[in-house]
């Protein structure tokens, strides 16, 4: 490929590597690759962060499809100091929903394995305009990391001595009582971590992390998505949870989540993420097109015949998980969370999606080999599912906490029977059930309750697993809380202006009246038994 001078003659352009994925720092420049089997032009755009606040390119790569293209690989290598620069892709080809295919050169996409997603600084406050969706765009990765890990190694507990404090990491020190010094943040969430020892937490599970947008209701409704279950990019702590925010074009809250990852490990405890790999926040056909949908919509969404979107989320959209390139990029995302942040585990929202059939499934796609009688089509539950076999083999992942929500918003309840290897946990809903019927005095639950002190081997025991196999839980972030669930007989959800439409319709709780409760004691004995 010949030589092209761009960024003012300081950088060289080469046709670059189809592998790993991602932007990649070497010593003499950045590697760039990203799948796109669809696309017919590809460009790398790169932005200085003051051109993108006011969303304007600096300076754009077109990438030459003899030169930079392997397979369905787009690559390219610019030699030279890209130092504070940012980067994404204008991609072009068919614009046909009917074929699956929304190729729109006029976007530019947020690369999938960007590892820091640069957008907005302050968390709850507009772009200029008041606009809630600014143009997004990738972290150019340093050849060399800065951080100090102090020796920091995985705490391995067994998970039958795990005691699990489900945190949402804004929440859990925004409020001003907090008397924290950064409240809302990574940093701010380190100096209560001595409260969760004294009270018997070996291991926090925190609430969605990864990029996505507080603001993406905002707009239409002045509503928040507090709990962020709607991940713009997997690979991105949410950078406005830093109390650097933006700042170096993010490393500082990748640092910030290190940090807190590291002095949760010198305090004896352990480090779960949510993750939420059953859907993204570009939503149904009205959604805002981001990354994965520009890129190849057809790979990474569970499409119907005519393109539309399967919703086994609820959320407008399904991934593509059992698909050969999206569950490899799923195991790519965990191993970085594991090998680069130390985390020490998952707990997978609505994981029965990842047991589903993918788009165009058919055996020789997925075994390389007809299988006779085979009859399976998108979203069938499948017994062995790729993806969930793939990272309970891998051997990263494997030595790691695996836990399922067992169930998803198409009706697929596998709580008890999850695919597991032996190793997969599941949030025992059923668990949740039988202890609130039990504790408020419903008849017939005296039964279900002893079994559920011995672990719910009626769900676990056939299966090969054991007692801690079932992850305890009366109370998390659906339904009520401890506080409403002795309070109200039904639903309360009034303070977020919804006129209780939202949430969860069945809670089995009961107003006790005026009582006096230690919640932590009692929540604490719960998740214990």
């Amino acid at each position: 490929m010949p030589d092209r001078y761009a960024l003012g003659g300081a950088c060289r352009v080469l046709a670059g590597m189809p592998a790993p994925l991602g932007a990649t720092a070497l010593d003499v420049g950045v590697n760039f690759a990203v799948y796109s089997s669809g696309a017919s032009a590809a460009v790398l755009c790169l932005f200085t962060p003051d051109d993108l606040k006011a969303e304007r390119l600096t300076e754009e790569v077109p990438l030459d499809p003899l030169f930079n293209r392997t397979g369905n690989v787009w690559h390219v290598f610019i030699e030279g100091d890209l130092h504070n620069m940012l980067y994404g892709y204008r991609f072009d080809g068919m614009f046909a929903p009917h074929s699956g295919h929304r190729f729109d050169a006029s976007n530019i996409m947020v690369d999938p394995y960007a590892k820091a997603v640069i957008s907005r600084g302050e968390y709850g406050v507009p772009g200029p305009g008041g606009n809630c969706w600014p143009q997004m765009a990738g972290m150019i990765p340093l050849p060399y990391s800065t951080f100090d890990w102090q020796g920091d190694v995985s705490l391995q507990y067994p998970q039958k001595d795990l005691v699990i404090y489900e945190m949402h990491l804004r929440g859990f020190t925004k409020h001003g009582s907090s008397n924290v010094e950064h409240p809302g943040t990574y940093l701010g969430a380190i100096s209560k971590l001595d409260y969760l020892k004294e009270l018997g937490v070996n291991c926090v599970e925190l609430m969605p992390c990864h990029e996505f947008n507080e603001l993406e209701y905002f707009s239409c409704s002045s509503r928040m998505n507090f709990w962020g279950y709607s991940t713009i990019n997997y690979f991105s702590p949410m950078t406005r949870y830093s109390s650097g925010g933006t700042r170096d074009c993010g490393r500082d809250a990748i640092n910030e989540f290190k940090t807190f990852v590291r002095e949760a490990h010198k305090r004896g405890i352990e480090v779960i993420m949510d993750v939420v790999f059953n859907h993204t926040a570009e939503g149904n056909e009205n959604g805002p097109t981001l990354s994965f949908r520009g890129i190849d919509n057809s790979t990474y969404y569970m499409l119907a015949p005519k393109g539309e979107f399967y919703n086994y989320s609820g959320c407008g959209n399904t991934f593509n998980c059992n698909h050969p390139v999206v569950r490899e990029f799923i195991v790519d995302c965990l191993r970085y969370w594991v090998t680069e942040m130390h985390v020490d585990g998952f707990r997978f929202d609505l994981a029965s999606i990842m047991t589903r059939g993918c788009s165009l499934w058919d055996p020789v796609n997925m075994y390389g080999s007809p299988v006779e009688g085979d009859m399976i089509t998108t979203g069938t539950p499948l017994a062995t599912p790729p993806l969930v076999d793939m990272i309970s083999n891998d051997p990263i992942l494997g030595g790691v906490k695996l836990i399922a929500e067992a169930w998803d918003a198409g009706g697929l309840y596998q709580v008890g029977h999850f695919p597991h290897w032996n190793i997969w946990s599941e949030w025992n809903g059923k668990y949740r059930d039988i202890v609130r019927q039990f504790i408020k005095g419903t008849d017939g639950f005296a039964g279900g309750f002893a079994e559920c002190l011995c672990g719910s081997p009626h769900l676990y025991q056939a299966g090969g697993r054991k007692p801690w196999h079932s992850i305890n839980f009366v109370c998390a972030h659906d339904g009520f809380t401890l506080a409403d669930l002795v309070t109200y007989n039904k639903k309360y959800n009034l303070s977020n202006g919804e006129d209780n439409r939202d949430g969860e319709n069945h809670n089995l709780s009961w107003n006790c009246g005026e009582v006096i409760l230690n919640y932590n004691v009692f929540a604490y004995f719960l998740f214990c038994i």
